[in-house]
């Protein structure tokens, strides 16, 4: 926070590094109204914010797409295909590659259906009196959204429990996860979706081709993957995710 300090820059990308920043921003806007909070609050609120709601939910919806895959292994070959047609076996994967990578594409939401990082979404709550679908909501309800629930109803979705990505290539193509569909909400919709949401996809489409594009990975024995989840606010494994795994590509690309 010291004024004389210059910001501290990530060499290797020519960037402010993120914490440098953030200090910058909170002191640049010190005489500016804060609403009530201090900056040390800030700063902490915003931290926790970004560990809690985007490393979390990533690694978890990561752990999901590959225990998937792993228990339905010629949809796992399939997306390696996809992969080789599109990428090859000599580099690896690029950001530019994304856009080709339909079928992975079609993993990650069926992944984000089965299995919502955040089953039940955050609370929110009405601040004024309201009707919402013949039902009087008083200012200060809060309201739980079961999207858990949702991804799940025999009424919308066809063998709900199933895993089947290629319904996002078929019958439900034109269904995305950035909540205009409501029968597909895993960020949210309307004005309090998640922040993070075009992030999110970015992120775990990338780290997912490339962990499968770059490894082949097994069951320890011949029995499933157990899916049991864990009760809490984030949708996570029962257990720990142990795979045996090899390497896929040639031994320059490592």
């Amino acid at each position: 926070m010291n004024s004389a300090s210059p910001l501290q820059v990530d060499e290797s990308r020519d960037q402010p590094v993120f914490m440098a920043a953030l200090l910058s921003r909170v002191k640049d806007e010190v005489e500016e109204e804060l609403y009530g909070f201090t900056t040390d609050e800030i700063v902490k609120a915003t931290c926790l914010a970004i560990f809690a709601a985007a490393t979390d939910t990533t690694t978890v919806t990561l752990t999901w797409a590959l225990a998937l895959l792993v228990n339905n292994p010629l949809v796992l070959r399939k997306a390696q295909q996809e992969l080789e047609n599109h990428v090859g076996r000599d580099r690896k994967v690029e950001q530019s590659d994304m856009s080709n990578l339909v079928y992975l594409q079609a993993i990650i939401k069926e992944t984000m259906r089965l299995y919502p990082a955040g089953p039940l979404s955050l609370p929110h709550e009405s601040t004024e009196d309201c009707i919402v679908g013949g039902y009087t909501v008083p200012k200060g309800t809060r309201l739980l959204v079961n999207i858990w629930k949702i991804h799940h109803d025999p009424q919308i979705w066809t063998d709900p429990f199933e895993f089947q990505p290629e319904r996002f290539l078929t019958s439900q193509k034109e269904i995305d996860v950035k909540g205009r569909h409501f029968e597909l909400i895993p960020f949210g919709s309307g004005r309090r979706i998640c922040l993070g949401s075009s992030f999110a996809l970015e992120i775990v489409q990338f780290i997912l081709a490339s962990i499968i594009h770059g490894f082949d990975f097994q069951k320890q024995s011949t029995k499933p993957i157990d899916m049991t989840e864990s009760p809490g606010l984030v949708n996570h494994r029962a257990g720990p995710l142990e795979l045996l795994v090899a390497p896929r590509l040639l031994p320059h690309v490592y």
